[in-house]
């Protein structure tokens, strides 16, 4: 049946390609219909039980998407005159960003004092331009030694400040990140143009979600040239043949255009992650296109006539391609098991990326080949020449090699547990990408972004006014504030305490918490009634007044020393107070659990396409003996990479946890073709073991190492993406196709001649 295919694609090739074009005009449509998701949200499924526990405590209290303005004073003293004045200017321009909900300074920080038997409550600078310095001066001492502002909007020595923006984004279209990020960098250009002597940068949750469009369009402007670039130059000097160079790319450029059209059609929003998806398709089309060319090429060189040739290249190469396009397509379709989205979407999009790749090769590109005019190199090329050599080296060293090899697995795979979980959401970014420069230039200098929330519940309403209650929370800010890893703790009993004070003539001995319950609820009231709108106690305090936000800020700490200070929070709130126990709730918690989540779900998924794998590979290679030899080197690699990983570096995190599943359709490839001509020389051409081997490197050795180069060149063109998840994710795939191909060459041959059976 497929010959007949064949001989009518030859024969009409001007009707395929006509097909091909308006197959893909339709396809290509889809295109217009891409979205890019520019939420960190996206990372996180529907039933996650860190989102859940977010968005629960965000629905209880205000949202705190937030713009933060890290103002820098040239001189390094935020009390002045002139800085005191931009940060009063910007505090009220913040108030006009799109969507803003409340704006923090020090400025407009609500101070509290007592003048007689009333309370003040009023903006802790009033009038920055004519303040003398001694008003200066106080100004500085109360603002460096409340608790409610350093570490928070003002750094210990106060050479720098923050303006902080609380953003509701009503979520209803995807242009409302972008028109937020838009406002706050004009309005940040018009401060430091208004104030040349202060210098300010941007960070904050809603300017990390601009940065992940920021990212990708950097990557298309860089990565896909680039791609392109060595793909030409790679078949040009691989293939020696311009018609076959150009066959190739129209078959990568069709894949991707129908893959990314498709991905319109069916509604995927594009992300950081899937922008790696055009790079991976190129990859992946090149390889079926080569083994094709290569053998077609070769038939011409002895001898055949070039409709022989491509016949014969499609016969003997169909099988192979279309099972390595099938495992490819399984170990991709396992990222559907992955715990974020967006790598679902990638595998969903590789997936049909290499299905329409293998069309495209067994059609278009044949069709494309005998359309234009193709002259082969008569001479055998110097590859032809030297995969003879390696052949010759392997089948005479097998026992060496067997040993070799296997000591260096084993030394590989012992590495493994040098890897450790390290999920940090500012590392996605390079330090090109100034999200990330402006959030490290903020944790060196004045606050840190990483958060643990939680709602403590007193258990009935007007609660948050009991004594005892109170007590057991500031015993729990005070044991968090003991932690090392902690830079500020924002807690309602810092308010109680310094109401208190006031309430009795500021006298600093009466900086405690009330013991009376009406009393502490009377200061509260007060306190509320004074406060100017936008600046209430809803973010802080829920509707019932029966719990409180609790918010500990931290140093940037690696994901398990995170995770390891939560468990020492949960134990402490199990021995000291059970009846507020209370899981901590932030985007940090979400992205801490996330790798650790997703390498669990991984597991599962990459064990179900490697039992798939296995069985198709035994059924199609007809010896349960060959597909059961096979698993070795189709395992190994994984095993190998990342132990080399653990030696090298050490973390592994979100995108490397989707790497073995994403790996083991690919390293397969290299199997399938090699052992499709080993056992074609033992069974049709009656061949022992050894000769097998011959004839195995010599008609698919060149395109093996070919295409395994392309991948590891491809996915190592990933590893300059500024989005270090896809910059980690192609560079541990390219090691894992590297070492892939070693397996191949000098492991699975000796198991072969040594193991593979008289009968295969």
């Amino acid at each position: 049946m497929y010959e007949r295919l064949f001989q009518w694609v030859l024969t009409n090739k001007y009707l395929v390609v006509l097909l091909t074009l308006l197959s893909l005009l339709l396809l290509g449509a889809g295109v217009r219909q891409l979205e890019f998701s520019n939420d960190y949200r996206m990372f996180f499924s529907e039933d996650n039980p860190q989102l859940q526990a977010f968005e629960k405590l965000q629905n209880t209290y205000a949202k705190n998407d937030n713009v933060l303005f890290v103002v820098t004073p040239t001189d390094g003293r935020v009390f002045s005159r002139e800085t005191l004045a931009a940060v009063q200017e910007l505090t009220t321009q913040a108030w006009q960003i799109p969507y803003s909900l409340r704006v923090d300074s020090i400025t407009n920080f609500q101070h509290t004092f007592a003048e007689g038997d009333d309370l003040v409550v009023e903006d802790l600078v009033l009038d920055a331009a004519n303040l003398s310095d001694a008003a200066l001066e106080q100004k500085r001492q109360i603002a460096v030694s409340d608790p409610l502002l350093v570490n928070r909007l003002i750094s210990p020595s106060a050479h720098v400040t923050g303006v902080n923006v609380t953003i509701q984004l009503p979520g209803k279209k995807l242009s409302e990140v972008p028109e937020v990020a838009q406002a706050a960098e004009v309005l940040k250009q018009e401060i430091e143009a208004k104030f040349p002597d202060i210098r300010i940068d941007l960070t904050g949750m809603v300017i990390m979600n601009n940065a992940f469009p920021t990212a990708s369009k950097n990557d298309v402007k860089q990565l896909y040239p680039l791609m392109f670039g060595v793909v030409i130059i790679t078949l040009v000097l691989m293939l020696h043949s311009v018609p076959g160079t150009l066959s190739t790319l129209l078959v990568i450029l069709f894949t991707i255009i129908g893959t990314m059209g498709l991905t319109g059609w069916i509604g995927i929003r594009m992300s950081p992650p899937t922008t790696a998806v055009p790079v991976v398709i190129m990859t992946l089309a090149i390889a079926d296109c080569v083994h094709i060319l290569v053998n077609f090429l070769h038939g011409m060189r002895e001898g055949m006539e070039k409709r022989a040739a491509l016949l014969e290249s499609l016969r003997i190469n169909l099988g192979p391609i279309f099972l390595t396009s099938l495992t490819t397509a399984i170990g991709f379709m396992s990222l559907n098991f992955s715990d974020a989205p967006p790598f679902r979407d990638l595998g969903n999009m590789a997936a049909m990326g290499v299905t329409l790749a293998f069309l495209l090769s067994i059609t278009l590109l044949p069709a494309m080949v005998m359309i234009l005019p193709t002259r082969a190199v008569r001479q055998e090329t110097r590859g032809g020449v030297a995969m003879l050599k390696l052949a010759e080296f392997v089948i005479r060293h097998k026992q060496m090699l067997l040993w070799l090899m296997g000591g260096l697995v084993l030394l590989l795979i012992s590495q493994i547990p040098n890897n450790r979980l390290d999920d940090r959401f500012v590392r996605y970014f390079d330090e090109s990408i100034e999200f990330r420069a402006a959030t490290d230039y903020t944790v060196e200098n004045l606050t840190g972004i990483y958060l643990i929330e939680y709602s403590l519940d007193s258990g009935e309403n007007g609660g948050v006014s009991d004594p005892t209650f109170l007590r057991r929370v500031e015993a729990f800010a005070d044991w968090y504030r003991a932690q090392p890893e902690v830079l500020h703790v924002n807690t309602i009993t810092d308010i109680m305490k310094r109401l208190n004070r006031n309430m009795h003539g500021d006298d600093d001995s009466w900086y405690r918490l009330p013991e009376q319950r009406d009393l502490s609820a009377q200061y509260l009231l007060l306190y509320e009634f004074s406060l100017p709108f936008g600046l209430d106690l809803n973010n802080q305090i829920n509707v019932k007044k029966s719990a409180t936000r609790f918010s500990v800020t931290l140093q940037s700490i690696s994901t398990q020393e995170l995770l390891d200070l939560e468990a020492r929070a949960q134990q402490w709130l199990t021995e000291n107070a059970p009846e507020m126990q209370s899981d901590g709730a932030s985007p940090t918690m979400m992205f801490a659990h996330i790798g650790n989540r997703n390498i669990k779900a991984m597991l599962k998924g990459t064990t179900i396409a490697l039992v798939l794998i296995s069985a198709i590979l035994i059924i199609a290679l007809r010896s349960l003996r060959i597909g059961v030899l096979s698993l070795l080197p189709n395992l190994v690699p994984i095993g190998m990479a990342f132990g080399l990983w653990g030696m090298m570096v050490g973390e592994v995190g979100l995108a490397l946890s989707v790497v073995s599943g994403m790996t083991l359709g690919i390293v397969v490839d290299d199997t399938v073709h090699f052992l499709s001509k080993f056992l074609r020389a033992r069974r049709e051409k009656g061949m022992n073991s050894e000769d097998a081997v011959r004839h195995a490197f010599a008609t698919v050795g060149t395109a093996l190492w070919v295409t395994s180069l392309v991948l590891m060149i491809g996915f190592s063109i990933l590893a300059l993406s500024h989005f270090k998840l896809n910059s980690g994710m192609g560079l541990l795939t390219a090691i894992t196709i590297g070492l892939a191909l070693l397996a191949d060459f000098f492991f699975l041959p000796p198991l072969l001649m040594l193991f593979g059976g008289k009968k295969p």
